[in-house]
């Protein structure tokens, strides 16, 4: 990296910290810390759903298979992902926001307190709490393998660079900072992006008709739909697993919707994130895609990106790349934190402690940040060890992918009326069978990917509906008119 590229990464980062201080006037409560006070626009909401699913893991893990293995993951994760999130825009995203209006929740667990009973509560909340650790670390750990490509750069620092920064802006801006950075990485991206696809295309033999002719040039399967172990399998196992993450299963995903200002708000910001989801991958994912052209037999496949672009980037435009790439994984890291506090102050301290219970505005605040602050030290730590839980590919997509549907399932399913009859019993049921496969998986040495991630949240999944099925037990009152206030607030906004 020259001069001009440090310059162009330390603007970058001043203007983190100036959202971030810009924000801090516009937080006055716990209310506007977590949600924005309920006052996010479609688009705003819309743009963070979207850029909030990236990180730095899709220009370094997700690099890796593009080179690999090519289309195909394209297929199973962007493509996915836009029908599971416009699924999403309109069975579930609406029913967040009225969940705000009506139970005045600030964290995604909070409404399972009246929905299930308070052991079901705390068993998510703090089962999820410690698998964000986990994935948030794996993302810390993800940029900085870019920046160690890019600048030499020792990981170690990369991790703790990566983690201070979004530490001070989100601990002193909440929700309003990462929505607002959210917003600005966004447009970095986009330059950084179609920088990269022009300097690509004009560096292929064909030039633009490239787009079309690329293809056949691949390594053989490269071009495929489905290239294994990415199996037809392994999209419909990425498809459900993503329905309920991209629905409020991944915590930070949730928060956009309940910050909407109604559920038809909510309804559109859904929609939107899922058409970026549908278009901007194939402009992204381009250049990994046409790296077998460039360099073979990587002996390290996820340095792939990185490596074209120093090929091919000037001074000035490697650093708009970095930058961008921070960008991503810190609104990953932001919002993750910024979520995972909320859970921890509104569901599991007063459980804990009654003095925190019922505090002034200002007190209540001041824990916010404070918790926000302790849990990005701890993804940095955490972040720093990632060798020893399989890299960066290990944290995100195996561990966090699997693990994420048994603590998903009844999150997202006792939002709908017609499982009204999956009480706590059900819930608790389809978290420790879910867990259980996980963990018999984890001894088996033989087994298929999409078995691997998706046999846990299938055992939820069917646990789940199957106890509710034999549960003879009256749906509780609380239960029926939770859900009557929540279709409500779905038709009428």
């Amino acid at each position: 990296m020259q001069l001009l590229d440090w310059l162009v990464l330390s603007c970058y980062f001043v203007m983190l910290i100036s959202i971030g201080l810009w924000a801090y006037s516009r937080v006055k409560s716990s209310a506007d810390f977590y949600t924005a006070g309920g006052k996010l626009p479609w688009w705003l909401s819309g743009i963070s759903h979207h850029v909030s699913g990236y990180s730095g893991a899709v220009f370094v893990a997700y690099a890796g298979i593009a080179y690999t293995h090519g289309f195909t993951l394209y297929v199973w994760w962007a493509f996915t992902v836009s029908i599971a999130t416009l699924l999403a825009a309109y069975y579930i995203a609406p029913k967040w926001a009225r969940l705000r209006k009506y139970a005045n929740i600030q964290s995604p667990t909070e409404y399972l307190l009246v929905r299930y009973n308070v052991q079901t509560q705390q068993l998510i909340a703090w089962v999820g709490s410690i698998i964000k650790v986990f994935d948030t670390g794996g993302k810390l750990a993800a940029i900085a393998v870019l920046l160690n490509v890019f600048s030499g750069t020792s990981i170690s620092f990369g991790i703790v660079l990566v983690g201070i920064v979004s530490l001070v802006y989100i601990t002193i801006g909440g929700l309003w900072a990462d929505v607002w950075n959210d917003f600005a990485q966004f447009i970095v991206q986009l330059l950084a992006g179609i920088t990269m696809f022009v300097i690509i295309l004009m560096n292929l033999d064909d030039g633009a008709s490239s787009i079309f002719t690329m293809w056949d040039k691949l390594p053989e399967g490269n071009a495929d739909f489905f290239n294994d172990p990415y199996t037809i399998a392994f999209a419909f196992t990425m498809l459900l697993i993503n329905f309920f993450s991209y629905s409020g299963g991944t915590w930070n995903l949730a928060t956009r919707f309940i910050s909407s200002s109604s559920a038809t708000v909510a309804k559109k910001a859904g929609i939107l994130s899922a058409i970026l989801y549908l278009i901007w991958p194939l402009i992204l994912l381009y250049p990994m895609f046409a790296a077998p052209l460039f360099f073979d037999n990587l002996e390290d496949p996820t340095l792939s990106y990185g490596l074209m672009a120093l090929k091919f980037l000037p001074a000035g435009l490697l650093g708009l790349v970095l930058a961008s790439m921070f960008a991503n994984t810190l609104s990953m890291t932001s919002s993750d934190s910024n979520t995972i506090s909320s859970v921890i102050c509104r569901d599991i301290l007063p459980k804990l402690f009654p003095k925190f219970r019922n505090l002034s505005r200002s007190r209540e605040l001041r824990l916010a940040r404070i918790t926000t602050f302790c849990f990005t030290l701890i993804t940095i730590i955490v972040g720093l060890n990632a060798s020893k839980f399989g890299g960066v590919f290990g944290l995100i997509v195996t561990w966090f992918a699997a693990l994420l549907g048994p603590m998903s399932v009844p999150m997202i399913l006792g939002l709908l009326p017609m499982f009204q009859k999956s009480g706590s019993k059900a819930a608790i049921g389809s978290i420790i069978g879910g867990l259980a496969v996980f963990a018999l998986l984890k001894v088996v040495e033989q087994k298929s990917l999409a078995l691997e991630l998706g046999a846990p949240i299938l055992a939820s999944l069917v646990l789940f509906i199957v106890i509710g099925l034999f549960n003879k037990e009256a749906v509780p009152q609380k239960v029926k008119d939770l859900h009557s206030n929540l279709i409500k607030g779905s038709k009428n906004g």
